[in-house]
């Protein structure tokens, strides 16, 4: 309205010639608003090469004037990873080469014309787009290229390190940031981290996807004297902590891994063995009843509900809660293994019977013929409670032991925690079941229970800290609860109770799962926790066709 006003020249936008100068000698106009050869640009890279021109023109410097750009964008939403540059149709000039990868669900169209390249379409993986982009900006041609590459190692065909790129070379698109500037920064500036370049250069500004590029700039520039910064991330993937990623699935409401790694951006959208179980877990965490869990995200053994061993066999240990079995379920322990031949059968640490060297496909069967319920001795949850046998047997016994530690392990059994929880009960100072180097110690008293936190009886010993006394079982199942709940919520994947104490601080941990309000809350939320373990892991997998087919080794 204002350049109609002023009586300027107006087309689709804004009318200017190749030095961006309008119908009016003394107005320019650069950006979406100009129209340059009947074309205007809504994207900011456009902006910068005009701008460019427009400084050069103005200042008396020598310029050619704008041509017109190449133009391109980088679409970022949930699950949707998209990159466009210059013609994407194809004519009686213009012709595609394309793949379709629908394994990864990665799609890939580069259009060219005389030899050169002018247009891509990437789905998926976009990380060549900066590449594709520069090669259509030069005039490139494909004949030094490999066209189709199919089962290649990762990084053999067509690798261009950043060493080899040309100073004018795009590689912040976004912003219009070449390799020649930033390289210039950081030597003039004594720039060392790609945070301090894009702060001088703007260069990673927007939608960061070239920072991988700045990093392997600064190390190239700097040589020996580049030192990578440790990441703050909880992997190479991304830069954010435990706290934020957990944050932003609360607030985003994000209920699936590949959200996760979309929404919030991380490096590899696939994730790596680091990342994916732990995000698995805290979506697990978060909405125990609404995500369904990602099995392929877990490690091995909790995939396969089993110890792998190190000679590729597996161990079964099932379930006796206290230590306490029978008559029959000893039978059926002999029985099988008669039957499958088990090369050893063993009582293990946990008060538990084991048998080891089972093949994987015999698992199913082996479970099925137990009859038995999986002890979880292969994962990352409520493992066994160790109990003795208390007041019931023994002459120093102040606690019917066995049958709280039968509680505890009923309660809790089968919630996911960050890492293994280990717990004991003992009937008398004496504590045969060394509750005082587990997560959660209960150690009898006369005048109750006696409880006990933050314990490691592994490779670094950890002695417990005695959070307080209690006086009923109750109170024990409770406290018990609200600890292993506040564990959940502010553990780091992978990190146990001990190290986990020394982080938060015992004073602080003791003064939340000690406050009558904050202690009932966290009970009642592991119980909904507990509510969404829908079936024991090993029926679930012998009722289940389906879910049987990871332990089918095919015949060769």
């Amino acid at each position: 309205k204002e350049a109609r006003a002023a009586g300027l020249e107006i087309g689709r936008g804004i009318v200017v010639d190749d030095y961006m100068k309008t119908s009016d000698p003394n107005i320019y106009a650069v950006g979406e608003c100009a129209e340059h050869r009947s074309k205007v640009y809504g994207l900011v890279a456009p902006l910068y090469e005009q701008g460019k021109v427009l400084a050069d023109h103005i200042t008396g410097n020598l310029t050619e004037g704008y041509k017109g750009s190449t133009t391109f964008t980088s679409l970022k939403v949930s699950g949707c990873d998209l990159f466009s540059a210059g013609r994407i149709n194809e004519t009686d000039e213009i012709h595609g080469i394309e793949t379709f990868n629908s394994v990864d669900n990665i799609y890939k169209k580069v259009f060219i014309k005389d030899r050169t390249i002018v247009g891509a379409v990437l789905y998926g993986d976009t990380e060549e787009g900066n590449r594709f982009y520069n090669m259509m900006k030069k005039g490139d041609t494909i004949d030094d290229y490999t066209l189709v590459s199919i089962l290649h190692k990762a990084g053999e065909v067509d690798a261009i390190s950043v060493a080899e790129m040309d100073d004018d070379e795009t590689i912040c698109g976004c912003n219009g940031v070449c390799k020649g500037t930033i390289v210039s920064a950081i030597q003039e500036e004594g720039l060392t981290s790609v945070n301090e370049v894009t702060k001088a250069t703007k260069a990673g500004n927007s939608c960061g996807k070239c920072k991988s590029q700045i990093a392997e700039l600064l190390e190239h520039t700097l040589g020996e004297d580049f030192v990578a910064t440790a990441p703050t991330g909880i992997c190479a993937c991304t830069d954010l902590t435990r706290d934020q990623i957990v944050t932003q699935i609360r607030a985003k409401g994000l209920k699936t891994s590949k959200e996760v790694r979309h929404v919030l951006d991380f490096k590899d959208k696939g994730g790596c063995p680091k990342c994916r179980p732990a995000i698995n877990y805290y979506l697990n965490m978060v909405y125990p009843h609404e995500h369904e869990d990602e099995r392929a995200s877990r490690f091995a053994n909790e995939r396969y509900h089993a110890n792998i061993q190190k000679d590729g066999t597996f161990s079964v240990i099932p379930q006796m809660r206290g230590g306490v079995t029978d008559a029959d379920q000893l039978i059926r322990l002999g029985e099988v293994a008669k039957k499958y031949h088990v090369p050893l059968v063993k009582v293990t640490g946990s008060q538990r019977i084991g048998l080891y060297g089972l093949k994987k496909e015999e698992l199913p069967q082996v479970w099925e013929e137990l009859g038995m319920r999986s002890a979880s001795a292969y994962a990352k949850k409520t493992r066994s409670v160790k109990s003795c046998v208390g007041k019931e047997f023994c002459r120093f016994g102040t606690q019917y032991t066995t049958q709280l530690g039968i509680r505890l392990e009923k309660t809790f059994e089968y919630i996911d925690t960050p890492h293994k929880f280990k717990m004991g009960v003992s009937g008398c100072p004496r504590s045969c079941v060394e509750s005082g180097v587990k997560d959660f110690g209960v150690i009898g008293v006369e005048n109750g229970f006696q409880i006990f936190v933050g314990g490691n009886g592994g490779t670094t010993v950890e002695v417990a800290e005695h959070l307080t006394t209690v006086e009923t079982e109750d109170e024990v199942i409770q406290l018990c609860g609200a600890y292993m709940q506040y564990y959940r919520e502010t553990g780091i994947y992978a990190e146990r109770t001990a190290p986990w104490l020394r982080r938060l601080g015992f004073d602080h941990i003791k003064a939340v799962v000690l406050d009558p309000e904050k202690q009932k809350a966290l009970f009642n939320r592991i119980m909904d926790a507990k509510e969404a373990v829908s079936e024991e892991p090993w029926n679930a997998i012998i009722n289940n066709e389906e879910k049987q087919k990871i332990f089918e080794v095919e015949k060769v």
